[in-house]
């Protein structure tokens, strides 16, 4: 069993050399995929907070009325406008040909994060699933991906992704019911469905439980403050812009989930009730720095 601790940061986030010349997209770069006719500040949170944890560039691919949306919210968004106002299966040429351009501007230094505001139409789903099967980049699946996954969990298998969900949507997932057992034994599920599945857990949880289906990992760090709408999109991108930058699903698992709840942690410390899911995005270098 793995407790988490701030050791972690200090493993990954290290001081750069002086003198040394670093060049763009070697600490990655995060597509965002997500959005809709309703949710457009999902995939912002996602892309912000994965700018703040280190990614070079992120791009959203979005629906045209969110990513136009999207764009006003700061010049260091860029967000790729899609016909429509929801995902659907005539986007999927154009999310794999920029997936594939990324992959090569980025010498490979690339992930994505998928599902957050897309909605859960049944094309919708369609489009994200078959997305899922054919790229061969690590993902953070969230939110509506997670719901079009539990249509057919064997796209998942063996590949280097990441799955975020809380209770409900590991039943999804999973079709478990645990949200009535007690910590261990949700700990054991988590263990059997990522050995299962071949892949990366991150159930949301007190404490959070992690698994790769070989070991467990638990985060006790966080704040009942977090259960504001919008900090399960900057859990997503934390966790993507590690991903982007070479790092393993259950390592980048484990530091974006106790990255993300430090920094709610200190943002709920002065906010309280009225922290928004910007304020731990912007406590974020407090934690790293």
């Amino acid at each position: 069993m793995i407790q988490i601790t701030k050791k972690i940061l200090k493993d990954i986030f290290k001081k750069k050399e002086e003198g040394k010349y670093y060049k763009k997209y070697e600490s990655g770069l995060l597509l965002v995929i997500g959005g809709g006719e309703f949710y457009s500040g999902s995939p912002a949170l996602s892309a912000l907070a994965a700018l703040r944890t280190g990614c070079n560039v992120t791009q959203i691919l979005a629906p045209k009325r969110a990513a136009d949306i999207i764009a006003s919210f700061s010049p260091n968004l860029a967000a790729y406008p899609l016909d429509g106002n929801n995902l659907g299966e005539k986007h999927l040429p154009t999310l794999l040909s920029m997936t594939e351009s990324a992959k090569v501007l980025a010498k490979g230094n690339v992930a994505v994060v998928i599902g957050g505001g897309a909605g859960r139409s049944e094309e919708t789903k369609k489009v994200l699933l078959e997305y899922l099967s054919k790229i061969d980049i690590p993902a953070v699946i969230d939110a509506s991906a997670i719901m079009a996954v539990g249509d057919d969990p064997e796209v998942i298998r063996g590949k280097r992704f990441l799955i975020t969900p809380q209770t409900f949507e590991f039943f999804v997932l999973t079709k478990r019911e645990i949200y009535k057992l007690s910590h261990p034994e949700k700990q054991k599920a988590v263990l059997e469905e990522a050995k299962r599945l071949q892949t990366t857990i991150l159930l949301k949880e007190k404490p959070d439980i992690i698994s790769d289906g070989k070991e467990i990992a638990l985060n006790k760090a966080g704040t009942p403050y977090m259960s504001a709408g919008g900090t399960g999109d900057v859990l997503a991108g934390v966790c993507g812009a590690l991903l982007a930058r070479g790092i393993e699903p259950f390592l980048a698992a484990q530091v974006g989930v106790y990255l993300t709840c430090k920094a709610g942690e200190l943002a709920a410390g002065k906010l309280k009730d009225s922290l928004l899911a910007t304020d731990v995005i912007e406590a974020i270098p407090e934690v790293l720095y």
